[in-house]
């Protein structure tokens, strides 16, 4: 009796490598002066410093960083709109990591 030669699986084509474009809020975003955990209110009874659709002014506190048990405000660097909060309330963050973006 005549044996069957094992089937041989058709190459699969990879996926051509796409290079990702950086994000949008990446190039416009308010960065992490420190590394610490972020606050988007003065204390936890209050309302978030800003809110997405927000305009802001030059020097308007966007955030805390707690760093040491010292709260930092961190500020917009420049007039516009807020377009996106990267960060979640009470969530550690990094140096130059991306905070919220302003347009």
């Amino acid at each position: 009796a005549p044996i069957a030669a094992p089937a041989i699986a058709a190459p699969v084509a990879a996926a051509p490598a796409v290079e990702a474009a950086p994000a949008a809020s990446a190039l416009n975003a308010v960065k992490s002066p420190m590394v610490g955990t972020v606050y988007l209110a003065p204390n936890p009874e209050a309302a978030n410093f800003v809110a997405v659709g927000q305009t802001v002014k030059a020097g308007d506190t966007l955030l805390i960083i707690e760093a040491m048990k010292v709260m930092n405000p961190t500020h917009a660097t420049s007039a516009g709109t807020v377009k996106a909060i990267l960060v979640d309330n009470g969530q550690p963050v990094e140096f130059d990591q991306p905070l919220v973006v302003v347009e």
